[in-house]
């Protein structure tokens, strides 16, 4: 990677300009560069705030997880910030100062008013080298942003780096079954259309990567859950539309030009036609696969490793565990 903006963790300011690293062409399925220009126009609109329900939503999900806890993290990175979503719902008792960082300049420049720390906004990117020390951070959180990456092994490595030891990753990104109602109808809109088929919506990751990817690059007590929520749109082009205002829109690198007409509106009736609602609306699923990893520490004592990370689960997974334990009871008790 071409080096990163080289300064300090207590230096880091408001930036004026973001580099870019193109060097690493491995593996690269999103092209970053459109994904920039994707979150920087949607700031351009007047009525950029109406499209940011689901990433408020998610980001005080993410902050809800970090209730279990029962601790006091002194310095956070938030890593793909946007507009400060995760900042508007932490508390200085939970983490005392943030480091909010994204790739987007116009999401840092139109901050949101009920965002913390201010003066802490740095303009970079995710998948190059974190421009931190090693050990900084007492805390990492990342709320819909690494869907985006392409080096994801990469960039958890990273944040491993500057995280303390004994110090936990908390983030949350877009799971596979995201908006495979729109995925399904532009399909097969366009191979009834065309004759083929072209990448109209972007690749997801699957949620039993993900746990993989955390074990893979040294986390230890590892929890990752998955949320969906499911939001009506009065059509098609109203769901479309509203990924574009919250600069969501595909960044395939291997995406097609522009929809034609006719396949846009016979999309739009399949996805009626499969998918809608009694009340003529269309539905449309985001599931979020939310993760937790800590960075190892000989402190943590393996044989305590199903305890601790039940205390450090959401309630929603700590059911899932409680409820596979009492059955695998039960089999050995009448089986």
């Amino acid at each position: 990677f071409a080096p990163a903006l080289r300064v300090g963790a207590a230096r880091l300011l408001h930036t004026t300009s973001c580099r870019r690293n193109n060097k690493n062409n491995n593996m690269l399925v999103f092209d970053r560069n459109s994904k920039r220009l994707q979150r920087n126009r949607a700031m351009l609109q007047d009525d950029f705030r109406q499209y940011e329900m689901l990433k408020d939503e998610v980001a005080y999900r993410v902050m809800d997880r970090l209730d279990d806890f029962n601790r006091t993290f002194k310095n956070g990175l938030d890593l793909g910030c946007g507009r400060g979503f995760l900042g508007k719902h932490l508390d200085n008792d939970v983490v005392s100062s943030l480091i909010q960082a994204d790739m987007s300049q116009a999401m840092l420049d139109h901050f949101d008013d009920d965002a913390r720390d201010r003066d802490q906004r740095v303009c970079l990117d995710e998948e190059t080298r974190l421009p931190f020390d090693d050990n900084t951070f007492d805390i990492v959180l990342s709320s819909l942003s690494l869907h985006w990456v392409n080096n994801i092994p990469g960039t958890l490595t990273e944040i491993k780096r500057v995280l303390k030891p004994d110090a936990p990753f908390v983030g949350a990104m877009f799971g596979e079954n995201t908006l495979h109602e729109l995925r399904a109808s532009l399909q097969l809109a366009e191979e009834e259309r065309t004759g083929g088929m072209s990448t109209r919506v972007s690749p997801f990751t699957l949620a039993s990567d993900v746990g993989e990817l955390l074990q893979m690059t040294g986390y230890t007590l590892l929890t990752v859950d998955m949320d969906e929520i499911v939001i009506k749109f009065p059509s098609m082009l109203h769901l479309m539309e509203d990924l574009r205002g919250m600069g969501e829109s595909n960044a395939s690198l291997y995406r097609t030009g522009t929809l034609r007409r006719d396949t846009l509106i016979a999309a739009s009736a399949i996805y009626q036609e499969l998918y809608g609602n009694d009340d003529g609306t269309i539905p449309a699923t985001f599931q979020t696969i939310h993760m937790v990893g800590w960075k190892p520490d000989p402190s943590q004592v393996y044989h305590l490793h199903v305890i601790y990370k039940l205390s450090h689960m959401s309630f929603r997974s700590f059911l899932i565990h409680i409820h596979s334990y009492i059955h695998t009871l039960l089999l050995f008790l009448f089986c």
